[in-house]
This record gives structure tokens, sequence and C-alpha cells, in this order.
């Protein structure tokens, strides 16, 4: 069988090695890439790559199979050797298998977006959920299961800087998924420690890496051209949608990212900006063929490519996980410095300012917003306008210089003491009967205070700790020019026990995903945001799933008499109540907008204020749509809550089937068997095993994080505990938690299953005398696969071959093994009877033919199922790639210029279509050559 394309868990022999199939990749030119393991003592444990155009590679013929009968007690070697190809059977159906049992309280809605994607042909799908909901859990969880699949070797993760240790250590911790942070740090080390001419992405399997590091580093862009990945994780994907004609660097990274793996996960809380373009976009990047016109789609173009919930839609399933939140507005009445200070402001008029064109909203409306966060962001702005028109020099100008030092005078004369905004939130936080009291004592008495403004935040940062009295480890800041290992390390902070730190001032840039609510439920927004989004992505940092405290809530205004600025107060507080409403009842409160993009919702605010609306005006406004097409009611109408959890009433999870009870017990009776150095202790389920250098060579592109300094390995299976370790490890210097879970998908595990599958030698197959069967009967316990064109498994199967006095009696499921030996359900016993193996040898070319016939009939009801949907999907492309091409038309009235654009796209939408359809068929379509393993041969013996 030489040259024979192998399916993912087939041995082979190449370069005089034996090797097991980890995965095969289609090359250019029909060829294909086999990735392996090595088994045999020369190679143990060894990674390769070999090509089929280039290597000669056998694949095993199961009819040269020798059968050894097991003498280890109780058939240990067997069983484990079973129970390893076992779990190395990939599930070919769209149930879910694993990720629920990750380290993590699963919560049916976690399930439906890994359930959506794996009904789909290519597990391509944007998380839309709202803040707060665990788009991360959700994308770990549909990560667990395409890595179960065979599907997730290659792994690259891209999201904002802030995030990258957070995801990285959520993925390791709860799902065992080793990513190497690529920090600006992280970049440095691996420069150092790889050859100059490698690829980081070839070196590393899996990694993360912030999407501003890919866009400004174009070295790492080259890198990325000449890459691919068997699935990518766009965090924040919001950020890389296409805004208007002009395509930003983000947006065209991800198009490049997007062409770079067969699977693609996108996760974002505000998914669209209220434009149809911007959305397909998105939809494009998942699946180039799905829209045809940008500007014209419904909800039957997009069905499969993304899911939406709010926490109205999901609360009942968690009733415990999440708090009602308490909202506090808190009004200080403003000091006679500040009344003077806004009403300057409000009888300012600028002769240029205001007439400037281009500007998005008058001056006067951005000094007033600045003074609405403090005076010294006021006098910033002012300082730099006069600076900028001064060193322009134009005399028409000088009027407007002349008003803005005025102003400038008036709010100079706010001082600490006048600010009352500032004196407002001192007593706020030293109230003892309030919610918000705050002394930074209690480890878990943490507070957030949000702003807009650097200046704010400076003024903020120099004079509140002197009044609270907190000292200078105890107060941090966190802003959007800080670099990226120091954005991780606030974020690591003020998530850990031990830390110092309890009060951290941020800007916007730590309202985006970062998780603030472990020792934290206090939230002050010290500026009230003039966008519904910014409200939600602040909100949610601290009122999220996960959160076991009340989230208190405050907004700080200033209470001004002049009329023009009161009235424009009433205009903020109105944005706090239909943010509030939104979450009660439509879940989404930049519905009121229309426009779901923060810059778009602060100019409608601004707008209001600059028109003199008074605030009934400005919610009659809002109830109003804001743009022609209502890309909320299409998400709503794409996917309806739980709609995948619905779909023809099927369960979402299945069970593979096994010979243990447990992962720990297969784990603990591998090492026995192996004579491995590990310490078990049955009492707390847990087994300590020792870093040799065999793990270490094996482990060595794993992430410093998880490697340095250590000298074993713990694991173990309670999840109880591993999520009370999760929670520990936030309270130590490095924050990551010692205590690996134990489950099929941990490193170690799997190392452990590669030791116990050569236990056995070269095509050999245990026989198990068992006292069940009666005499001159046997069962061939057999394994058959069927790839398809590109080496991934479509059917798999392990059955019985039944045998009596060497005849050929019918086929038995697995379950019907089981059920008949009680093999894995009861301990049996192996009471050395010899079995002559012969006879048994001599049976092994019939029932080879008989398996291969077996399987065959397995293809064809596979087929029968599968050529259905195979015509849809490819009639379905026909009829897209019709549409497409209608949008260029080549008419002779056109311009030349049109034509030529025209002619191009053309061909790029040709080669498009022919390579999603060449995939199809090679995803879909098999030949009829299946892979047949001799398992092991159950026949009569014992007593």
């Amino acid at each position: 069988m030489a040259n024979t394309v192998p399916a993912p868990g087939a041995r082979i022999i190449v370069r005089d090695a034996q090797w097991l199939v980890r995965k095969v990749e289609r090359t250019q030119g029909n060829g294909h890439v086999v990735h392996a393991i090595g088994l045999s003592e020369l190679v143990r444990d060894k990674e390769a790559q070999f090509l089929t155009r280039a290597d000669r590679i056998v694949v095993m013929d199961p009819a040269e199979t020798t059968l050894v009968q097991d003498t280890s007690p109780n058939f240990r070697s067997s069983l484990l050797y079973m129970e390893s190809l076992l779990r190395k059977t990939v599930p070919t159906d769209d149930k879910i298998y694993c990720g629920h049992k990750a380290a993590m309280d699963s919560v049916p809605y976690q399930l439906d977006p890994a359930a959506l994607a794996l009904k789909q042909p290519r597990q391509r799908i944007l998380i839309a959920d709202a803040v707060g909901l665990g788009k991360t859990l959700e994308c770990g969880l549909l990560l667990s299961e395409l890595i179960r699949r065979g599907r997730g070797r290659r792994i690259l993760v891209v999201t904002v800087k802030s995030m990258l240790t957070q995801f990285q250590k959520e993925m390791w911790s709860r799902f065992s998924i080793p990513l190497t942070r690529l920090d600006s740090v992280g970049l440095n080390r691996i420069r150092t420690t790889i050859p100059t001419n490698h690829n980081p992405f070839h070196y590393f399997d899996k990694s993360i890496i912030s999407v501003d590091t890919l866009k400004q580093d174009s070295e790492y862009r080259v890198y990325l051209e000449n890459a691919w990945w068997d699935a990518i994780i766009i965090d924040e994907a919001h950020n890389v949608a296409e805004r208007g004609k002009a395509k930003s660097q983000r947006a065209r990274l991800a198009k490049l990212l997007a062409s770079r793996s067969d699977s693609l996960i996108m996760l974002s809380a505000t998914p669209h900006d209220g434009s149809a373009q911007s959305f397909a976009s998105l939809m494009n990047m998942l699946d180039p063929t799905a829209i045809a016109n940008t500007d014209k789609y419904g909800p039957e173009d997009i069905r499969g490519l993304f899911i939406r919930r709010f926490k109205k839609d999901i609360k009942h399933q968690v009733r415990s996980e999440f708090k009602e939140r308490v909202i506090q507005s808190v009004k200080s009445p403003a000091s006679p410095a500040e009344e003077a200070a806004f009403e300057a402001l409000a009888n300012a008029t600028f002769a240029k300012l205001d007439t400037k064109r281009g500007a998005s909203q008058l001056f006067r409306t951005v000094l007033e917003k600045a003074l609405f966060s403090s005076p010294a962001a006021c006098a910033k702005t002012i300082e730099n306008r006069i600076r900028k028109l001064e060193a322009a020099g134009g005399i028409d100008d000088l009027a407007d210089i002349a008003e803005l030092k005025a102003i400038q005078k008036a709010v100079s004369a706010v001082n600490e003491q006048d600010f009352s905004k500032f004196q407002r939130l001192v007593q706020v936080l030293t109230d003892k009967d309030g919610h918000f009291h705050f002394t930074g004592k209690a480890f878990d008495d943490r507070l957030v205070i949000f702003t807009e403004r650097i200046e704010t935040l400076e003024f903020l940062n120099k004079h509140l700790p002197k009044v609270l009295q907190l000292t200078d480890k105890q107060v941090t800041t966190l802003r959007g020019d800080d670099p990226d290992t120091r954005q991780q390390e606030v974020v690591e902070e003020f998530g850990k026990d031990q830390s110092p730190l309890r009060l951290l001032i941020a800007t916007d840039v730590a309202s985006e995903g970062i998780n603030l609510h472990y020792l934290c439920h206090k939230m002050v927004h010290f500026d009230v945001p003039w966008s519904l989004m910014a409200f939600q992505q602040r909100n949610g940092r601290i009122d999220r799933y996960g959160q076991t405290r009340t989230p208190y809530i405050a907004y700080l205004m200033t209470d001004c008499q002049t009329p023009k600025i009161k009235g424009d107060v009433r205009i903020l507080e109105l944005l706090i109540q239909k943010d509030e409403e939104a979450i009660q009842n439509i879940g989404d409160p930049s519905a009121f907008m229309g426009v779901y993009d923060i810059g778009e919702e602060e100019r409608i605010t601004a707008a209001a204020i600059e028109a003199g609306k008074t605030a009934e005006e400005f919610e009659q406004s809002l109830q109003q749509p804001q743009v022609e097409d209502d890309i909320f009611a299409m998400l709503t109408a794409a996917v309806t809550p739980g709609d995948a959890s619905k779909a023809e009433q099927q369960p979402l999870t299945g069970t593979m089937p096994s010979l243990f009870a447990s992962d720990f017990e297969y784990a603990r009776e591998a090492f026995k068997l192996l004579n491995m150095d590990a310490s078990v202790n049955t009492q707390d389920r847990s087994i300590v095993i020792p870093l040799t250098d065999e793990l270490k060579y094996r482990f060595r592109h794993y992430p410093s994080e998880v490697m340095s300094g250590r000298k074993s390995f713990m694991l173990c299976d309670d999840k109880n505990i591993i999520q009370q370790e999760i929670a520990r490890s936030r309270k130590e210097e490095n924050a990551w938690p010692s205590i690996q879970y134990l489950w099929e998908q941990d490193p170690l595990v799997q190392w452990i299953s590669d030791k116990a599958i050569s236990n056995f030698r070269r095509l050999e197959a245990p026989v198990l005398p068992l006292s069940r069967l009666s005499k001159d009967e046997a069962i061939f316990l057999i394994s058959g696969l069927i790839p398809n064109r590109k080496g991934h498994p479509i059917v798999q199967n392990w059955f019985g071959c039944h045998t009596q006095a060497g005849s050929f009696k019918g086929f038995l499921s697995l379950e019907d093994v089981m059920g008949r030996t009680k093999l894995g359900i009861e301990k049996l016993a192996n009471t050395g009877t010899v079995v002559q193996t012969e006879p048994l040898q001599k049976l092994l070319p019939g029932i080879i033919a008989q398996a291969k016939r077996y399987m065959h009939d397995q293809r064809s009801e596979f087929e029968k199922r599968i050529n259905p949907l195979l015509q849809e999907q490819l009639q379905r492309l026909s009829s897209l790639h019709n549409a497409h091409l209608g949008q260029y038309l080549l008419d002779d009235t056109l311009p030349q210029v049109t034509k030529n654009k025209n002619e191009v796209r053309r061909r790029e939408t040709n080669k498009l279509f022919d390579e999603y359809k060449a995939w199809i068929k090679d995803t879909l379509e098999t030949e009829d050559s299946p892979y047949i393993k001799i398992i092991a041969v159950l026949t009569a013996g014992g007593e």
C-alpha cells in the first residue's frame, strides 16, 4: 500500500521508521503533506512532515497484522492500547463532544455558537453576543471541538493589545490550548531564539498577537502571507470592518487573514455600525461567496454565519450568574467659579471656529464636552487651539483668540476646591453608608473610574489618592498610549488578590474586552459618555458573566444653573435612562440611535446639543429610524437565540465510547502499565509528572508562561479544584495556574495516549481470551475509516466481525461488542488461558474483506445523505456565482476603464468560486478505499 494517501490515525512506514499520522493537507498539484509523530525507537515523539510526491509512504497492510495474546493483569495493556486508539477516533457528525467538558461552568446558550458552526461545511462564524456573555469561553469551546476533530493543530489569535494575556490565559487554563504570546517582548525573544530566516508563524503552531503589531510590522505581514492555519480567531472584530470606500489597515489585514485558514472565528459585542456595507464586509470575510450585492442582502444570505444574543435572551439559563446592577446618578451643584466658566462658555460666539468647513461639531460643543469632563481638560483644549490660531497668524482669527482667552481665564479660576464634581466624587467614595464606600483596605475593595480625557485622568491620578489616603502602589492608570506590555500588566495586577492595586483610573482603552470583575464590582463614570455603545462597553467590564457581587455603577454630572448647560445635562441623563431601558428590554442600547458606531452616536448627541433640543425632543428623535437599512432587524431575523439548539430537536452534545470510567482512571492505569515516574493521589484525583527531557523536547515550543521554571506538571480532573486554582492563581506573582485540568484535550494526556499506543509493536494486535464468549467464538474488533479527498476522516467506525468456528456470522456495533463481552464495563480477569492464535491468524484475509464490504456500505449510506447536500451546495454556489458576475457588466456602452476593472473583478470572482467549489468537493467527496485496522481479537477463554 505504498503512497496511498493515509488518513489521520493510520500507522505508516517512512524512511524505515514507523509513524502515526496526525493530519493530512493537500498541496498544489494534487500532492499531500502528511504530518506525523514518531513511534519507533529512533524517532519516538519526533514530529515530521512528509510529502507524498517526495517520500515513499507505506500504509501498513492490515492483512499482515500479527495477533499477540495479552498476558497483562486484567488485560491492562490491551485496554490502554484500545482506549488510546479510541481517543484518536475523530467525531464525524456535528455534535459537541468535548468543549462543554472544559474547566468552566458550561451553560446551554454557550453551546449554540459551536453547534451552529459545526453544521456548516466550514467552521466560519461571527460570535456577536452582547458585552459580558462570555464570547471568549464560547470561542474556546468551538476551538476545542476543532482540535478534537484534527482541525485545530495550527491556531492564530488576533486581538487588541490589552487582551493578549487575558485571552492567552483563558485558553490555556480552561481549554488546555497553549498560545505563544507575540507581544513586543515576545517578538524580541523570538527574534533571538529562532533562525533569522524562519517564519515565526511556522515555528509556533499556536500563537496570539495584537492586531496593531501585525498592521505596523511589515516583516510580520510578509510572514502572514506565507503561512496557513487551521483556525484563525479575530477578537473585537468590529475594528476590522470596512468603513466606507476607504479600507483601513486593519480591514486589509483581516481580509488577508480570512484567506489563510479553513476555520475563522470572529468575536464582537458591537458587530456593525448601521451600515449594510460595513457588516457585509465581515460576512464576506467569513464567506466571500455569500453576498453578491453588499448594498442589498437579506437574512437568508447570511444565515449560519453569525449568532447574536443579549442578556435578556439567556437570563433564564444563568439566573445565579448575572447580578442585577444598581445605577446611581450623582449630581453636584456647580460652584460659583464653575457657574462663571459655564456662563462664559454658553455666551461665547466664535466668528470663525464655529463656521469652519469640515468640522463635525461646533467648537463650542467641543469645549462644553471638555468642561463636562474637567477644567483641566477644557483648559488644555483651549490652550491647543489658541496655539494653532496664533501660529496661523490670520487677522480674522483674532476675535476667536480673544473669546478663547476669556473662557480660558474663567476656566483657570476653577481650582481643586471649586471643582464640584471632584468634591462630590470624594463624598461618594467616603460615605460609609453608601454603596460606593471605598477604603482600598480589603483585597476585593477595588474601583474603576472611567474618563474620556487624558487631562482629567492625570488630575484624578494626582489629587484623588491624597484625599483617599492611598499609596502610589494602590493607584494606577490605563490609557491608550501605554505600551502593550504595560496594558497587560495593569489588567493582570487589577485581578490579583495579592496585588496592592485598588484604584484604576482609565480612559476608554479599558472599555474593550478586558475582565475587571474578578475583585471589582464598583465603577464610576467620571465623564458621562455621549454614546450609548460606550455605556455598554464600559459597564460590561464589571457587569458580566462570572460577576459574583452586585455591580454598582455611578454617573457623575455637574448641576449647573445656566439654562443652556442645564438642558444639555438633561440630555446626558436621558442617555443613562435609555441604556437602562435597553438592558431590560431590547438588549442593545445602540438600537436607539441606529448608527452602531461610537463616533456617530457622539455626533448625534452633539448635534442635539448644538440645536438646543430639549431632552424630550431628543428622546422623540431617538425613536425614529436613523438609517435606511435596519441592520439590527436583519441581525435578529438571521439567527434567533436558541435556533442552533432547537434544530431538529437533536441533542447538541454526544459522547465518544470509552473503556475507562474517566480520564483520571485512564491516566492512572497508563502510568502503572508504562512504569512511568508519576505520583498519583487517588483521593484528590491528581497526578504529578516530572518534567523529563522527553517532555521538555515535546513541549519545547510551548509558551514560556507555561514552561518557565517548571520542574513538574500537576493534573487534576476535578473542575471545582481547577476553577479554584484559576481564581487562586490571580493572587500569585505570575498569575498562572499551577494545576492543569486533566481531560482528553490536555497535552500531557495526549502524550500518555501516544505512549500507550506504542505499547504494541508495528502491525500487532492483542488477543483477549474472555469467559463470556463461547467455544470457537471470536470477535475481531475493527476500526474502519474513509477519508475525504483532503485526507480528513469523513466516516469512521469501530465495529466487530463476529465468527463462530471459523465462519463469519455478521457485524456487531462497538456498543454490542462491549455489551456482550463487558469490555470496559466490568473488570475482566485474565486467567492466563493459552489461546491458539494460528487459526485466528488464518481468518484475517477474510475478515478484512468483510470489513471493507462493511465500510463500502457505510460509504454508500454516507453518500446517500451527503450527495443531496453536496448538489444543493453546488447549485447555491452556481446561483451566487452568477449573481456576483452580474455586478461586473462588460457592456460596450461602459467606459473602457470601467470595462477593464470589471474584467479583472470577473476573473477574481471566477477564481474565488472555482476554488470554493473545489474545496466543497474535496471536503465532502470520498473514494472507495477505506483504511482498515485490526484493533484486537476477543475470543473464548478464561473460566
